[in-house]
């Protein structure tokens, strides 16, 4: 009888660590939208902004163009109308206080029914009008003309 033969037996080997390279199909996945959610932010605000200047390049050449006062204000409250109808299609054929309670909606003060805003209701058809009034309508005008043209500040 022949001696049985040992055998060199060898301890277990464990694979090597994976590689971070190349990555797997699900990191490529999330890679994938992180960039396309970034895209997306980046264009969705350029196109806010270029909405919002192009909404003040309309109010500030409307208000240019007017030559008095008093055609200022007709120029704000042509404006305010035409943005009120993006709020509400019977918008401008509001008139009075029921004009001025509309421009105050959503708000939590009263600035036109009460305040600078008033001056919408004549001021148009006045012969003169005080500029210092102007300008105060004009700020809250603006403010509210940017607000339903949806470029919030």
């Amino acid at each position: 009888m022949a001696a049985p033969q040992t055998l060199a037996l060898r301890d277990v080997h464990l694979p090597g660590a994976p590689s971070w390279w190349p990555l797997a199909p699900g990191w490529w996945l999330l890679l994938a939208a992180l960039a396309a959610l970034s895209l997306a932010l980046w264009w969705w605000q350029r196109r806010r902004s270029r909405r919002r200047r192009e909404a003040e390049r309309v109010f500030d050449e409307a208000l240019a163009a007017a030559t008095t006062p008093v055609a200022e204000v007709a120029a704000i409250s042509e404006l305010l109308r035409r943005a009120g109808r993006r709020r509400d299609r019977g918008a401008d054929t509001l008139s009075g206080p029921e004009w001025l309670e509309f421009l105050d909606r959503g708000s939590k003060r009263s600035d036109f029914a009460e305040g600078p805003g008033r001056l919408l209701l004549e001021g148009g058809y006045r012969r003169q009008v005080d500029p210092a009034q102007v300008r105060a309508l004009r700020e809250l005008a603006r403010r509210r003309f940017l607000q339903w043209m949806g470029v919030r500040a």
